[in-house]
């Protein structure tokens, strides 16, 4: 049947910031979909909170709202935009919550909005446990035994049925929030109780633990006329018990037999008709018991799920864009894949070629946590490597994340940090800990069988065998050297191993390799994902390499480069603290500039979440890892035919910069600022010297090769000071030392000092202002893009602090100030493009911290509020073009826009909340209005910290934030506000005139601040603390407010944004508009 007539106009809910669990798979996903919608002339108005992505631009949608995702704000836009539909399936857990109180509060049909997609009934038959477990039993398919609960009562019920060990898993979450396994009571309390707090219904499923079987998922497709194809079978290669998101995967699934999978594949099919979803994409997941083959269905998703970004790009199938279509009443006969151009939708995917994903952990972050995995999420991001084995695309996939690794490489160490040995090995394998493949592979390296490690590990056999070869291999080159035939060699290089870790074998260094290769003419072929197995021509330049022959068909590379002026564009690689999806944002705008310049775009990246790997962003796109080797190989074959302009390196973030000292070595132009301007940014004495000649202030500092000379520059500067790794992105292993002792365990815990990596030493400047600048240079004119004033004290990394644009407590004079500052720095480093500066105000004297001659994470959020598309122009002066005043247009007045970070502090157990120098957020929100409260307040709610109206304040402060905090308190009892604090806080707070009650610290015993938490007796907290005991002493309270969903600020300037925007909240009423009314 056609597309529908009787909807003219459609609202997208997006999932809001990135947060583990819920990622930019979704940005992806909602980026497809209202594209797809709008090529077909319907009106789309998009919500979303997130500034960091592409879906988020004004030009995605007719109408974007950057507001926050909640069910008042969602209906406060449909009063105003009157859409006739409402398309839930694109934004994760979020958009599927607020269709479901948008429905069952009656404003869906009050202002007759239809729900596309997926319908309420099939929402909730998939999503509450108990409906969609006695759905599953109607139709034959087996469940784990499993009981719902709704109390801790009631789970304790459960308990004694089921016994220990279980799995519990709260309804209508992501990522598995709250949920968890227990194999003890302690455990099991708990789980419980984290379950039924994060449960929007307060639900929990307690079910049989199946820990140890193999998992797999279908990404399915079905249509209003019962077609239905399975887009991709994935395997978990990780057993159950850890969240798939977590797990390495690989497709298509390869340890099923044919009638294995044909039974699964029916058994997909079977659960969405049952379920109802008639119009789009859904993840159906299995486990099968490895003893006897009971089959068991584990959930469905009535949604574009986090996989379907994967299976889109293993596939080349685009699930999102076709379930869109699907929505407004396409089947999928009518629409035509746009990969062979050729067969219809309809057609099943088929793939002749492995992909693997592997997940990206930031465990070093959060070091109190054990890095072990669990059924609740841990990921920030992930890589994918596709080749003609599981071989070659396991060993492609372990160097594309960024981490050291080169292939399997070998471990010393166990989780505890002990010597890893062949007697401990397989007590180690039993913990479901990071890098349990690479334990695999070191198992067998100690001599373990393949039965050991299976029985320890529970990772199928034939998995493990295939890692054997790869040793076996490692271990024959030990012994004989590499082999002096072509066909030996390239039967080792397709087997994945990369020219470093070949050197390593060999005790060479990677150039040998290389040199070995070209005389031997040993190089990559390029493959196109076909989606049908080579069945039809691809006509879509989408590649991965491979060094496997086809000897059967001798086919060759399906590269084919065009004769055209090129350009290549490295990506930022995985998602992770640090470097996150505003990077992939630059890369894809650089992209769209570039193509329109009539240049013919090339895209390097291997991350498959993001809109940089969708393969009509760029010309042509090239899934490979971003590595020296891999990057070069793919220029060597693009410069057969055309005109290679050059290479840039500076959208992506601190990946593609590392490559970039490789490119001029190998003589690859790189377009854009050079390589000596990003050195000299970098390099500490280097830059100094420039600061210097430009007469401009830094924080006292030094460089520092040893420990020694370490304890002799901060003599000379003085505590507190900030001290830091040299080369670092996101703040890695920063910290502020406030005394000897502090500096003594920075050294013994958290970096390794030599001559090759020294560390960096600033004086700490105390109750400073930071501000962040983005700017456009092009060597001689410079446009100031942004200027944006930090919400915390400087000592907060930036991408962790709250930033207003423009600066909402700045003078005229020093904003004057840092604009002229920016300029002659921009001139000085002579950059060409994009360039972000921060800087510390104290005293009304502008200190320099640091210049990033590169993209920043704050472009994306700039270029919303201001509506100017940054890139776009940093692009053409990348690209050559000169500046022009009228290139960015003029901001309005009547606006203020303020960033906030998100945090994953909820999944990491006994961390601490306190913010520093090292970067911890995952994501971030973004709202823009017409004063700062408001702008604040929307933040709030976008963040999910909705600040309340009424209720009892706890405060407790450092001495020397006591003067400052008793005007904010008195606002608070102005108010309404009960106050709580410590006898300390609470004694200045009571001479100050401020009726206040006194409460226990923990150390002070029952009843203490913490039991007033837990028992719901505190509405939010003000906590702000200094020595390493004050904040060991006032972690409880931090840790509590966060898991009970308490409002909390840990800084004074964050105390007095809240009370200033819980006065507007009580005056008045939120408003929501579009993004544009403030361009």
């Amino acid at each position: 049947m056609p597309k529908r007539k009787d909807i003219k106009s459609i609202l997208v809910v997006g999932a809001g910031p990135i947060i583990i669990g819920q990622a930019c798979e979704f940005d992806y996903s909602g980026t497809q979909a209202c594209k797809a919608l709008m090529q077909e002339g319907y009106r789309v108005i998009l919500i979303n909170s997130n500034p960091a992505t592409i879906m988020t631009d004004p030009e995605t949608a007719d109408v974007v709202y950057i507001e926050p995702i909640t069910p008042d704000v969602v209906k406060k836009i449909i009063i105003k935009e009157k859409p006739d539909v409402l398309l839930p399936t694109m934004g994760g857990q979020t958009a599927l919550n607020i269709a479901l109180s948008l429905s069952e509060n009656g404003t869906l049909k009050k202002y007759n909005v239809e729900l596309i997609g997926a319908n309420l009934t099939a929402i909730k038959k998939a999503e509450e446990r108990e409906s969609f477990y006695k759905a599953m039993k109607k139709i034959g398919l087996d469940c784990p035994k499993a009981e719902i609960a709704r109390s801790v009562k009631e789970s304790y019920q459960s308990l004694e049925k089921l016994g220990l060990p279980l799995i519990i898993r709260p309804s209508l979450t992501l990522g598995g929030t709250g949920g968890g396994i227990a194999n003890t009571k302690k455990e099991f309390d708990e789980i419980i109780k984290s379950g039924l707090q994060n449960s929007p219904i307060h639900e929990i499923l307690i079910e049989e633990s199946i820990a140890g079987w193999k998992e797999y998922e279908m990404e399915v497709v079905r249509d209003k006329n019962d077609n239905c194809i399975i887009v991709c079978s994935i395997e978990n290669l990780d057993p159950m018990g850890i969240h798939t998101g977590d797990s390495i995967t690989v497709a298509p699934a390869l340890t099923l037999t044919d009638k294995e999978y044909q039974v699964m594949r029916n058994a997909s099919i079977a659960c969405l008709r049952e379920i109802g979803v008639e119009t789009g994409g859904s993840n159906v997941q299995f486990a099968v018991n490895p003893k006897n083959g009971r089959l068991v269905i584990i959930e469905m998703n009535p949604r574009v799920s986090r996989s379907s970004a994967l299976a889109s790009k293993a596939t080349g199938f685009p699930i999102a864009k076709i379930a869109a279509k699907l929505a407004v009443g396409y089947t999928l006969d009518e629409l035509d894949n746009e990969i062979t151009k050729v067969t219809p939708a309809s057609f099943e995917p088929t793939i002749d070629y492995v992909v693997t994903k592997i997940p990206r952990f930031t465990f070093e972050k959060f070091q109190v946590t054990k890095p072990l995995l669990s059924s609740s999420m841990k990921s920030v991001g992930e890589v994918m490597a596709i080749g003609r084995s599981f071989n070659e695309s396991m060993q492609k996939a372990l160097r594309s994340l960024e981490v050291g690794f080169e292939g399997f490489d070998k471990v010393e160490k166990t989780s505890n940090q002990k010597i890893l040995t062949k007697k401990n090995i397989l007590t180690e394998l039993k913990k479901p800990v990071v890098d349990r493949v690479l334990l695999v592979a070191q198992a067998l390296r100690f001599g373990k069988s393949i039965k050991e490690i299976y029985n320890a590990s529970k990772i199928d056999p034939w998995f493990i065998g295939q890692i054997n070869e790869i040793i076996e291999k490692e271990n024959e080159i030990k012994k004989k050297g590499l082999p002096k035939s072509a066909l030996e060699f390239q039967k080792i290089k397709a087997m994945g191993f990369s020219d470093k870790k070949l050197a390593q074998l060999v005790n060479k260094k990677p150039a040998n390799i290389l040199n070995i290769r070209n005389k031997l003419k040993i190089f990559p072929d390029f493959k196109r994902i076909d989606t049908c197995a080579a069945e039809f021509k691809s006509l879509t330049p989408y590649m991965y390499s491979t060094y496997k022959k086809n000897e059967v068909s001798n086919t060759f590379c399906e590269s084919k480069p065009s004769s055209r002026k090129k350009v290549i564009i490295l990506g930022s690689g995985p998602n992770r603290i640090g470097q996150g999806v505003e990077f992939d944002y630059c890369c894809v705008h650089a992209s769209f500039a570039i193509k329109k310049m009539n240049y013919e775009t090339i895209m390097i990246n291997c991350n498959p979440e993001t809109v940089s790997t969708d393969p009509d962003t760029s010309d042509r796109l090239y899934f490979e890892p971003l590595t020296s080797e891999d990057v070069f190989e793919i220029i060597r074959k693009e410069k057969l035919n055309g005109k290679l302009m050059g290479v840039i390196v500076q959208f992506g973030g601190q990946t593609p910069l590392k490559l970039s000292s490789f490119l001029e070595k190998m003589k690859i132009p790189i377009l854009g600022t050079s390589v000596d301007s990003i050195d000299l940014a970098e390099d500490r004495e280097r830059f100094k010297k420039i600061a210097e000649e430009l007469n401009l202030l830094q924080p006292a500092n030094g460089i520092a090769f040893s420990e020694k000379e370490a304890f002799q520059i901060i003599g000379k500067i003085g505590f507190p000071a900030v001290i830091r790794p040299s080369y670092v992105l996101g703040g890695r292993a920063m910290e502020i030392v406030h005394n000897k002792e502090e500096l003594k365990k920075y050294f013994k815990q958290a970096v390794i000092i030599s001559g090759d990596s020294p560390v960096l030493i600033d004086s700490y400047l105390k109750d400073s202002i930071e501000v962040d600048v983005d700017a456009i240079s092009d060597g001689k004119n410079i446009l100031i893009a942004g200027i944006m004033e930090h919400i915390e004290e400087a000592g907060i990394h930036s991408g962790d602090s709250t930033c207003t644009l423009p600066p909402y407590s700045l003078s005229n004079k020093i904003i004057e100030n840092i604009k002229k500052q920016t300029v002659k720095l921009a001139k000085a480093l002579n950059v060409k493009g994009l360039l972000n500066i921060q800087f510390a105000i104290q005293n009304n004297n502008i200190f320099l911290l640091e210049v990033n001659p590169r993209s920043s994470r704050t472009v994306p959020f700039v270029a919303k509020a201001t509506g100017n598309q940054i890139v776009k122009i940093a692009s053409k002066v990348v690209m050559g073009k000169k500046l022009k005043p009228n290139d960015l247009k003029e901001q309005k007045s009547n606006f203020i826009a303020i960033k906030e970070p998100v945090f994953p502090f909820k999944r990491f157990p006994n961390v601490d909340t306190i913010l520093g120098p090292e970067m911890k957020s995952t994501g971030e929100v973004m709202a823009i209005d017409t004063s700062f409260e408001s702008a604040f307040i929307k933040c709030q709610l976008a963040a999910s910290n909705p600040l309340p109206q009424k209720g009892t304040l706890f405060v407790s402060v450092k001495d020397t934030d006591k003067a400052k905090i008793l005007p904010v308190i008195r606002s608070f009892s102005k108010q309404g506000f009960k106050i709580m604090a410590t006898s300390g806080t609470a004694q200045y707070l009571i001479d100050g005139g401020v009726k206040t009650k006194v409460i226990n610290k923990v150390s002070q015993g029952s009843p203490h601040c913490v039991d007033a938490l837990l028992d719901d007796k505190i509405d939010i907290v003000i906590n702000t603390t200094e020595t390493r005991k004050s904040i060991n002493d006032s972690f409880g309270i931090r840790r509590t407010a966060l898991i009970k969903n308490i409002p909390y600020s840990l800084t004074v300037s964050g105390a007095r944004a809240c009370i200033n925007s819980i006065k507007r909240l009580k005056a008045e009423d939120i408003t929501v508009n579009s993004i544009t009314n403030f361009h």
